[in-house]
């Protein structure tokens, strides 16, 4: 195993899934993921989703930096965050709310639950 691991989509294959059809507010989101690291707790890699509204609750962390595209996050109270590219944040568990996709959005996160 190599200790210095290069985030690079061309590494893996890609799993595409969507959101759980009860949690789809609108559109179709298809979402991407090139999973890098899945061990210990710990996920990183580069995720990408097409445009969509989908229901989200946390229960880890996750720090996202987006590389492309322009997606909000809007919790129960109704506070809109908007992500762009060039943006970095750490969603920390216990948010719960919604993320929508305005435009195809791409990001590297990593995730410890």
């Amino acid at each position: 195993m190599d200790l210095l691991q290069r985030i690079d989509r061309r590494a893996c294959a890609p799993e595409i899934t969507r959101p759980a059809p009860e949690k789809v507010l609108s559109g179709d989101p298809v979402h991407t993921t090139w999973n890098l690291e899945d061990r210990d707790g710990l996920y990183c890699g580069i995720w990408q989703s097409t445009p969509g509204k989908w229901r989200v609750s946390y229960t880890e962390w996750e720090y996202v930096h987006i590389l492309e595209g322009v997606s909000v996050l809007t919790d129960v109270e109704g506070r809109a965050t908007t992500l762009r590219a060039g943006d970095s944040w750490v969603i920390r568990p216990g948010f719960a709310g919604t993320w929508e996709c305005l435009e195809t959005t791409l990001k590297d996160y990593v995730i410890l639950s």
